[in-house]
């Protein structure tokens, strides 16, 4: 399994093809991003994680999908341009995926499966049905700003709702974890 998830092709936003397999011995942290969620200004926590924390071994992945009311209606070059102005994003971005329902990337079919709990679990459920919408049922990813953390052995290690921002302790103390292990 662990090396699975280092096989699945990816495609970059400039278009390039990529796996996971390229961040091998690092921990990852894969985030499927929107831009016009609010949870949106997420992005700035995360790029803070990252900026703390790639010397030690962090890479933060952003995968951005469309997948929730239209929240990334972006082309690439759109996304792109929104994640350095607005929020001086350097992590690296992904191109658009799906990450629910039959048209699941691979990617994400394979994180859900591996870990179908999230931690913090709850809060976010009960926003999405104040708002009258259905939260997806597990495995399946909730919302935006769901984030999966993966270690430097290629396993899923922590899974956490979307509403629990990069800098919660219990993302910070996963990642700590993960990055104090050498592969």
């Amino acid at each position: 399994m662990s090396h699975g998830l280092y096989d699945i092709p990816l495609t970059a936003i400039d278009g390039t093809a990529k796996t996971l397999g390229q961040y091998k011995g690092k921990v990852l942290l894969v985030v499927n991003v929107a831009s016009k969620c609010g949870l949106t200004p997420q992005y700035e926590g995360l790029e803070k994680l990252y900026e703390q924390k790639h010397a030690q071994g962090l890479e933060v992945l952003g995968f951005p999908a469309n997948d929730f009311l239209g929240q990334e209606p972006g082309s690439e070059a759109e996304i792109q341009e929104f994640c350095s102005l607005t929020y001086a994003v350097k992590f690296p971005l992904f191109s658009k995926v799906t990450v629910v329902g039959e048209k699941k990337h691979p990617l994400y079919h394979a994180l859900t499966n591996a870990l179908p709990d999230a931690t913090g679990e709850g809060p976010m459920r009960a926003k999405l049905k104040g708002y009258g919408l259905e939260a997806n049922p597990k495995p399946e990813v909730q919302w935006n700003f769901e984030k999966f953390l993966i270690d430097r052995e290629g396993r899923v290690a922590a899974r956490f709702a979307p509403d629990v921002t990069p800098d919660d302790p219990r993302i910070v103390q996963a990642i700590d974890a993960a990055l104090a292990k050498q592969a």
